[in-house]
């Protein structure tokens, strides 16, 4: 006899979705995913995709992905933060008084970032 697996499709994905927030920004759009396992744990999926032109011309999406588990949620956090007040207080000059940043000729552009 055969059995079969009813999950959903979400699920086969690695997990069911909570919450997702996009943020767009020139030529990356940045996707946080909020997943629930079957055990009810969330997680977090970080997804940058970036639109590349191909080699014949048409457009692609490059797209890379981290997964963020709840027992790092915290170290994460903290490390961000650190590394966002570090930048803070060494370039004042990209953050505005709110912290907003200054303005998007300050970043990093698409061709120095594929340098690094």
């Amino acid at each position: 006899m055969n059995t079969f697996d009813y999950r959903k499709d979400s699920e086969f994905e690695g997990g069911e979705e909570v919450f997702s927030k996009v943020v767009r920004a020139g030529r990356r759009t940045y996707f946080f995913d909020v997943k629930a396992t079957r055990n009810d744990d969330y997680y977090l999926t970080i997804t940058e995709s970036r639109k590349k032109q191909g080699r014949d011309g048409n457009f692609v999406y490059e797209k890379h992905k981290l997964f963020l588990y709840k027992e790092d949620f915290v170290k994460f956090s903290d490390g961000l933060n650190e590394v966002i007040s570090y930048i803070k207080e060494h370039k004042p000059e990209f953050f505005t008084e709110t912290g907003d940043v200054v303005d998007s000729s300050a970043t990093i552009s698409d061709d120095e970032f594929d340098k690094l």
